[in-house]
């Protein structure tokens, strides 16, 4: 019943009706209810739902006349505080109570009211207990309870160990990501009818106790997975002899496994250790008597091999085994020859080796999911025979397997979903017969050495093809035909190839998202067609032979996250009306575009990367980047731009990397330029790409259908998957002296100002100093005056500083050699003077860092300051400041006082020792006097 039939919170005029009452089962959830009178009319009325309704404490005294109720769902309503059990109590046949999700604090019991027999399950998840020792103390009145949920509580203190006492009957308690006391597991043996006790993230650590638990004779399902548990597993634990699953992943437990309780519990029928530091021996020898063992996970702890003689058979066939990032197994078990009803083998990251094991998928025709990925499997691969209609995901990814691929692959698992054969090394081409997988959804064949061309019968037979990824082959010619059928086709990875021709229209068919044809050889035009493919968030085009203007359909891709034109031969302008707000990370690097940024990017403000090098683009830059409020990096380098630095530059707070080198730029360095955060982002480095599904989804689903067939009560959880998730974003950026490509968490962090080769003016602002995380700046050939800030010095993770070519004077700030992080230092060409400091870096920069300035001296220069003629009076470090020009003034008198007294008495001390002179010299002076 929807909430379109009732008005909201009138209820009574509905179930007041006589035709009402013969009913059995009435749901009104997810409606907006509140609390009203009492309810009459269904008389019969056993099941109950009013889940996420508006409902308060009083909608109990309101079904008092409900007496036939069985099961009432009150969860995610209002419910606060105490609730009343004289109201309950009326539902004299209510088995089955849910309360999860509201605010409770206890219950309150009238004296002249015991207990409530009928009542066998009730859930408490998600209700906030304020006060855990009230709550407990009033479930006394709960003392037949069977089934306490009391799941994802935030409580005020630890439920003790003998604080469930009372609840005699129970047998399924769920107390997971609820705190429990550190020694509840010594007083929950008190329980004896228990037979499901889960206690995920709840807590626990040290050791567990020697005593108190291990009494739970009756119990079947053991959860402590998510908890502190360490050392070994007390002995006592083999007395729960009737353990059909025992979880108890992710702790810090030890020991070796063959000699642990868990080798006499013979019941066993589900056992996961993963994700501690068990020792466990691959022969699995102690527990071949365990015939009723179907599901094992290893994943995470120390495998052992051993020598076993003879032949040991187990008694056991397993369904799932499942043992990933383990230690020391370089082959696969023995016991795997004894299997002939493996679901699931799931062996990821282990660095088996050998040969590709034919023998399993031959003894195991029933296998639905096969993960050997990550290991060091060589040889051909060889497929059986016969057929294996259950087979949906096979993965043998990153291995050493090599030859050509099977082509009667579609005919052994003709139901394939997921095939992921990538990182290999096969040879040949891609077979045709790959048609006939009607049901396949992912395709994986990347990085191998296939060749050849794409079969026309994949594209066409393919129609359920969600995931294609067949890059970094050497696969050749036209990508698709015109008769494409790939309807459900979203993402395409093509790049790395040899593939030609044209961009085919049909690609438009698709709903692609995801589309990467980067570094092949494709050329003419980019087709207008593109314009239709409205769900693209990712377009990689670069290094290809495309040429011809960006097509203005392109307008019409308003979910683009990425686009990579770079490197090709494109021409003309950028379409003024491409500007999606959601794009991040525009290249058009490296073509043969032109004319003005007019409104081409003016309203994305989630634009993080604009790399626009090596272009033709003139004009000015314009004012609306401001606008770009996202922006963390962008790259004008080698184009035509004019004019000045626009000061909305400064708008762009979280600017990283700004390379404007290479252009006609005049005017000064903005002052505020000092502003920039140089924010480190994992949004300029990482591009997230997901999909719904993964090939791990084959493990998960059977899990699920084997926990529904066989009650287990454990949620299996796996985190791996097949899925794409991180894209490493690449930026080009010169630095010392060096283009280097930034990538990943590298370039999280790389920050940089390039402004070189430009005509800009003025003294460099005193304000760049702090950017103390900033490793790089280039303001070479410019015509920059004053001095070098002394503010620099502030700059402790600067490896690269290029000021040649500019008209800087007075002398280099000896703060710099504090700079133990600068590799590459560069003043070459300008007018400084004074003594180059010697301390720090400052001692490995050779003679080339400082050429073309002739005031200079000191070290790797040939000038010495402390060579001939008087000694020159240099300033003091504490002289420097903005208020020397190219040369010091200072010195410069002195210098020309001292040269003229020395000339002057040179001069009188020759006439005084030579009489001839001196009559010759008075002579001449008495003709000019007389002349003058």
């Amino acid at each position: 019943m929807g909430n379109d039939d009732i008005s909201n919170g009138d209820i009574l005029s509905v179930l007041n009706l006589n035709d009402f009452i013969n009913l059995k089962k009435l749901d009104l959830s997810d409606n907006q209810f509140r609390s009203s009178g009492t309810i009459y009319g269904p008389k019969y009325l056993k099941v109950l739902n009013l889940q996420s309704n508006s409902f308060d404490n009083h909608i109990f005294s309101s079904l008092q006349g409900l007496s036939s109720l069985t099961s009432l769902d009150l969860s995610w309503n209002e419910l606060k505080g105490t609730i009343e059990m004289k109201y309950l109590h009326a539902l004299s046949n209510l088995d089955e109570l849910d309360l999860s999700n509201n605010e409770i604090d206890n219950f309150t019991t009238p004296i002249d009211i015991r207990s409530m027999p009928s009542l066998q399950v009730l859930k408490l998840d998600d209700v906030s207990v304020s006060n855990i020792s009230n709550m407990v103390q009033s479930l006394r009145v709960f003392s037949y309870l069977k089934h306490f949920y009391f799941r994802n509580n935030y409580i005020n203190g630890n439920i003790g160990p003998y604080e469930l006492r009372h609840l005699r009957s129970l047998e399924r308690l769920f107390l997971d990501n609820s705190a429990v006391g550190g020694n509840f597991l010594q007083g929950i043996g008190a329980t004896t009818s228990l037979k499901i006790l889960s206690l995920t993230k709840c807590g626990l650590n040290g050791t567990l106790p020697v005593r108190g638990w291990c009494e739970l004779k009756n119990l079947q399902e053991l959860n402590l997975s998510w908890n502190e548990c360490e050392g070994i597993l007390p002995s006592c634990v083999a007395n729960m002899t009737s353990l059909r699953l025992i979880d108890l992943s992710h702790n810090k437990l030890t020991g070796n496994i063959a000699s642990s309780p868990l080798s006499k519990l013979t019941s066993l029928e589900y056992l996961s250790i993963s994700s501690n530091n068990f020792k466990v021996p691959i022969s699995f020898k102690t527990f071949f008597n365990h015939s009723n063992f179907k599901f094992i996970f290893l994943e995470n702890n120390e495998i052992i091999n051993e020598n076993v003689l003879g032949n040991w058979v187990p008694n056991f066939q397993l369904e799932v085994f499942s043992m990933s990032n383990s230690s020391g197994c370089p082959t696969l078990p023995n016991f795997f020859y004894y299997q002939s009803n493996l679901r699931i083998l799931y062996l990821p990251k282990n660095n088996i080796q050998g040969n590709f094991p034919t023998w399993l998928l031959e003894n195991n025709t029933r296998f639905r999911g096969f993960y050997l990925r990550d290991n060091a499997f060589t040889g051909p691969l060889k497929l059986p025979t016969n057929t294996n209609t259950d087979m949906e995901t096979f993965d043998v990814s990153n291995n050493k397997l090599s030859g050509h691929i099977p082509t009667n692959i579609a005919s052994v698992f003709p139901n394939l979903v997921a095939l992921n054969m990538s990182t290999n090394m096969f040879d040949g081409s891609v077979p045709s017969s790959f048609g006939g997988l009607k049901s396949v959804k992912y395709i994986d064949l990347s990085a191998n050495n296939l060749s050849g061309m794409m079969p026309q019968e994949l594209v066409v037979g393919c129609f359920s093809l969600f995931f294609f990824k067949i890059s970094d082959n050497k696969l050749r010619g036209q990508i698709f035909p015109e008769s494409t059928n790939l309807p459900s086709l979203k993402y395409l990875y093509l790049e790395n190839n040899e593939f030609s021709g044209t961009i085919p229209s049909s690609l438009s068919t698709s709903p692609l998202v995801v589309l990467d044809i980067s570094n092949n050889r494709f050329s003419g035009k980019i087709p207008s067609s593109m314009g239709n493919m409205t769900r693209l968030e990712q377009v990689s085009m670069s290094n290809n032979q495309l040429e011809g203007p960006i097509p203005v359909e392109i307008c019409n891709l308003n979910s683009l996250f990425l686009v990579d034109l770079s490197e090709n031969k494109l021409c003309g302008s950028v379409p003024s009306c491409f500007n999606p707000s959601s794009i991040s990370h525009v290249y058009l690097n490296n073509n043969q575009l032109e004319g003005e940024l007019t409104y081409a990017f003016h309203n994305s403000s989630s634009l993080v990367t604009l790399d626009l090098r090596k272009n033709k683009f003139t004009g000015s830059i314009p004012q609306w980047i401001g606008n770009l409020s996202s922006m963390s990096i962008i790259l004008l380098r080698d184009n035509h731009f004019e004019g000045r630095i626009p000061h909305q530059f400064c708008e762009m707070k979280k600017l990283s990397m700004i390379d404007l080198s290479f252009n006609s730029l005049s005017g000064q360095i903005p002052f505020c330029f000092g502003n920039i955060t140089l924010e480190v982002t994992k949004k300029k480095s990482v591009l997230v790409v997901e999909f719904d599904s993964s090939s791990i989804s084959s493990f998960i689903s059977y899990m699920d259908k084997v926990e529904l067939e066989r009650d287990y009560h454990v949620s299996f959880q796996k985190t791996e998957d097949f899925k794409l998730t991180d894209v490493p974003i690449t930026v080009t950026f010169v630095t010392k002296g060096n283009s280097y490509s930034y990538k990943g968490s590298i370039l999280s962090y790389m920050s940089g100002i390039d402004l070189s080769s430009n005509k800009l003016h003025g003294e460099i602002p005193d304000g760049l100093g702090k950017l103390s995380e900033i490793h790089a700046l280039n303001f070479s050939h410019n015509n920059l005056t004053g001095t070098i800030p002394t503010t620099f010095s502030n700059l402790l993770q600067l490896e690269s500083l290029d000021l040649s070519y500019n008209n800087l004077g007075g002398r280099i700030p000896t703060g710099l050699s504090e700079l133990n992080a600068l590799a590459v230092f560069s003043v070459a060409h300008n007018n400084l003077t004074g003594m180059i400091p010697e301390k720090g870096q400052f001692g490995t920069f050779d003679e080339g860092s400082y050429q073309g300035n002739p005031y200079l001296c000191g070290r790797p220069l040939p000038v010495d300051c402390t060579s001939t003629g008087p000694k020159p009076v240099l300033p003091s470090a504490d002289d420097e400041s903005e208020e020397h020009g190219f040369m010091d003034m200072e010195f410069f008198y002195i210098s020309f006082v001292i040269a003229y007294i020395s000339v002057v008495l040179c001069i009188a001390t020759i006439l005084y020792i030579n009489p001839h002179w001196r009559r010759a010299w008075f002579h001449f002076m008495e003709v000019h006097i007389i002349q003058f």
